[in-house]
């Protein structure tokens, strides 16, 4: 079940950060704010220093006028430009109650924040494995528990979500591989393919970390090298070709389509 951050997080920088956020989003939504959740690997407590972002949520009562989000927008853009390097690493989307409790692709787009830019976007099939992370682990940083507000999510659909997210998103990566020479996308991706594998085989969702650990010893050894290279790297090192890479992600995409047969039979 969710868990209330006593002390927000472990780390002072990143506490006065998450408290600025705060502060600025209730003053910009105020009775539509309902609260501010984190997940992914500070809620799972898999955060590294060197790798790793602030995954936030905010829940909002009813959709967000045109000039709400336009406040919202230009407070972001002023984090983003500010001297904390913490500020520059907040990813997250303001999401209406009504849309919380499952996934449906017809929702209308939602303000999020990705790698420094602010836009209008529809939630992904990644949403399903988000909303499962939120309910189970999330940490709550003010609001009511997200256990009430949020649907289980059933291996199934775990699965589900995971298929097509390695044929929506990486498959095509394959071909037009631009995005991986970013030297901070490379780990990314072998630990998006980690977790992947898991969750195919599993049904239920581990953190990069233990899902790294566990692919070094249920997949071939030919994998190993790269995902220590993945789990070593540092936030401004340069990283080698990218051709192990997309060989991994080549393989992982392969190795799901057992489980695309047998959703397919269904």
């Amino acid at each position: 079940m969710a868990k209330q951050l006593q002390a927000l997080t472990p780390y002072p920088e990143i506490n006065f950060v998450l408290l600025d956020l705060l502060s600025r989003a209730q003053a910009i939504l105020g009775d539509r704010f309902v609260g501010l959740y984190l997940y992914g690997s500070l809620a799972s407590g898999d955060f590294n220093l060197h790798q790793s972002d602030i995954d936030f949520i905010v829940v909002t009562e009813n959709d967000l006028p045109d000039a709400i989000v336009s406040e919202l927008k230009a407070m972001h853009m002023r984090l983003a430009s500010s001297t904390s390097k913490w500020a520059q690493k907040l990813e997250g989307v303001y999401i209406p109650k009504q849309y919380l409790p499952h996934y449906n692709p017809t929702d209308p787009p939602i303000p999020t924040i990705n790698e420094g830019r602010f836009y209008m976007a529809r939630q992904g099939s990644d949403w399903v494995i988000q909303r499962h992370i939120l309910r189970e682990q999330g940490a709550v940083v003010t609001g009511p528990s997200l256990w009430d507000l949020i649907d289980p999510v059933c291996p199934q659909d775990l699965r589900k979500a995971v298929l097509a997210i390695l044929h929506e998103w990486w498959q095509p990566m394959l071909g037009d591989p631009a995005r991986l020479e970013a030297p901070e996308y490379q780990p990314y991706a072998v630990f998006s393919m980690c977790r992947a594998l898991y969750t195919l085989e599993h049904g239920s969702i581990a953190s990069k970390g233990d899902s790294a650990e566990w692919a070094m010893t249920a997949l071939d050894q030919e994998w190993v090298g790269l995902i220590k290279r993945a789990l070593a790297w540092r936030r401004g090192q340069e990283t080698e070709s990218i051709d192990q890479t997309l060989d991994f992600i080549k393989f992982a995409i392969e190795h799901s389509r057992q489980f695309d047969a047998a959703k397919n039979r269904e």
